[in-house]
């Protein structure tokens, strides 16, 4: 049990530093390319954090351990809004100005929806992973399209905190091409050792590989998003934490779990449904009706709100650990 142990601690610690510097890269490498600092944003700083959880749940799905590619989008759901949010939230309250992310929030609604519908039938099947493949496509070339047209807001705040993000990494197109090549080799690499260990540690344990996918690799997987957003909250970047989580849970939702799907058909039992998609689903809500506002309440995140995501993520993590220390699930 030593070696997975340190097979999943060594693979995430290598998981976070490639995805960070992938994210970099990527951001970079866009900007060098034309690609507006709205489009960076919302999709390739959104979306990029979520790398993690792609070459992960990929590479269970492809191995034959799709309930740890299904775990680990839903637990990373869950510790984007919970831990990463809520916990920035507690140590600066968060103003929400940006209108791309209150039109993102509504999508990632339907998608959170969408999915349990798919989770019902107890199996999610390839074809259902190719609709939510061709939902995550549509949606980003619609934003793409009206980020062209200048459909969207041109002084967005989303638009604001990311020139500021990138003006912290400038770099050449040369040193973006290849930092975004090597943190891709490397997230390959490290989501290769995760998966293993962790497979080895559930049935160490003699527990589904659905429980560590919503645990321990959720977890995991989600530092990246907590490393961006503590990385904004410092230069006051509100508008771009919120923007990473929403981004990042859409990805999962739509890209993360459709392509697992693609690979191989993903069981779901019961137990899913009633118990992660439900937690997800109201801290989906919550974090919707906190940063759009109600009854001419400004949108913001603030401190209570966000000890409340927290206590949702602490008390929902205590009882999968639980049930790993039982050998159940």
């Amino acid at each position: 049990m030593l070696l997975p142990a340190l097979a999943v601690i060594g693979g995430l610690i290598l998981l976070v530093w490639s995805a960070e510097r992938f994210v970099e890269g990527a951001a970079a490498t866009s900007a060098r390319l034309g690609l507006s600092p709205l489009l960076i944003g919302m999709l390739v700083i959104g979306f990029g954090t979520s790398a993690p959880e792609l070459t992960v749940s990929a590479l269970a799905a492809g191995q034959g351990n799709p309930g740890l590619a299904l775990g680990n989008a839903f637990g990373s759901n869950i510790a984007n809004i919970g831990l990463i949010l809520g916990l920035v939230a507690v140590i600066s309250p968060l103003a929400v100005h940006s209108s791309v992310i209150r039109r993102e929030l509504p999508v990632l609604g339907v998608a959170t929806v969408a999915s349990a519908l798919m989770i019902v039938g107890g199996v999610i099947n390839r074809w259902e992973g190719v609709l939510l493949l061709l939902a995550l496509l549509v949606f980003m070339v619609v934003s793409i399209v009206q980020s062209r047209r200048g459909s969207a807001v041109p002084a967005d705040a989303l638009e604001a905190d990311t020139e500021t993000e990138l003006a912290a990494h400038p770099m050449t197109l040369r040193k973006g091409l290849v930092l975004t090549a090597v943190g891709l080799a490397l997230l390959v690499v490290s989501s290769r050792v995760l998966v293993w260990g962790a497979v080895a540690i559930a049935q160490g344990f003699g527990v589904s590989d659905l429980i560590i996918g919503l645990t321990v690799v959720a977890v995991g997987t989600s530092l990246p998003e907590l490393a961006s957003s503590l990385s904004a909250l410092r230069r006051r970047e509100h508008d771009l934490v919120l923007g990473n989580v929403v981004g990042s849970n859409l990805f999962n939702t739509l890209g993360v779990v459709g392509l697992a799907a693609v690979i191989a058909p993903i069981d779901a039992g019961v137990e899913v449904l009633q118990r992660d998609w439900v937690i997800m689903a109201a801290m989906t809500v919550l974090m919707a009706i906190f940063a759009l506002g109600w009854r001419g309440r400004p949108g913001r995140i603030n401190r209570v709100e966000g000890a409340v995501l927290v206590a949702m993520f602490i008390a929902y993590t205590g009882y999968m650990i639980s049930l790993v220390a039982q050998g159940g699930g």
